[in-house]
């Protein structure tokens, strides 16, 4: 392994691990404060690494939803991420053995995954496991770590942790959606077809990842179809 490269990996991945320990903290109060153990909390950040994901599949398991269910909300939401390490596999200066290319997919996500492509060298193994390590650890410790604060805090504090989330997407939203009509427009649409599915009578039968997978699969369609993305702005973002 060249060490050289995998150093450097984690040096440039050491502020996606810091604040993914903010995070995935929130995860793992949210979780312990609706009666997941510490442990269970654990196992779900260890083999996931993917907030969007793991939220959307705790609302799930909070509801009863059938396991196909859970699978098919999983893969709709996370669909993003087989698109983003084909884009990672055409950047690689070197043939890779398939357990190294499980391992790099496995650790790829938005914030990781913008690190690599904003590298101008060709990517190596050693470079994107280093760069995966922190962030990895970072999320499994904050969850852990809210996980157990979650178990023992005061019930007014964890309510107070949970709104903190709430608080945490819409920083996320709304800087954006300043910017970028497209992104104003998805979270309009989202919250449209979020509000019909809670309220209107007609789908009061449809279950809560039935409606994830609606809403995501709708509003991608739908704002696919009014921002569609030139050639030359596709291959600027790669």
């Amino acid at each position: 392994m060249n060490w050289n490269e995998y150093s450097l990996g984690v040096r440039r991945g050491m502020p996606v691990g810091v604040g993914y320990l903010s995070v995935s903290f929130g995860f793992g109060t949210l979780a312990a404060s609706q009666g997941i153990r510490v442990l269970d909390a654990f196992l779900i950040s260890a083999t996931n690494v993917t907030s969007a994901g793991q939220f959307a599949g705790l609302t799930l398991i909070l509801a009863g939803a059938g396991l196909w269910e859970v699978i098919l909300t999983q893969l709709i939401i996370n669909s993003r991420y087989a698109l983003m390490s084909l884009a990672l596999s055409q950047r690689m200066g070197e043939k890779i053995g398939l357990i190294p290319r499980l391992l790099a997919a496995f650790m790829n996500t938005d914030e990781i995954f913008a690190l690599a492509m904003s590298r101008k060298e060709p990517l190596t193994v050693p470079y994107l496991l280093g760069l995966g390590l922190l962030p990895f650890l970072g999320w499994t410790a904050g969850t852990v770590l809210g996980a157990l604060a979650g178990s023992v805090l005061p019930e007014a504090i964890r309510t107070a942790l949970g709104v903190m989330l709430y608080g945490m997407f819409i920083a996320i939203v709304i800087p954006p959606a300043k910017k970028e009509r497209p992104v104003l427009a998805a979270v309009l649409i989202a919250l449209v077809c979020s509000c019909l599915l809670d309220w209107v009578p007609v789908f009061e039968k449809v279950s809560a990842g039935i409606g994830i997978v609606i809403c995501t699969v709708l509003v991608a369609g739908i704002c696919a179809a009014l921002f569609p993305i030139s050639e030359e702005e596709a291959e600027e973002a790669v």
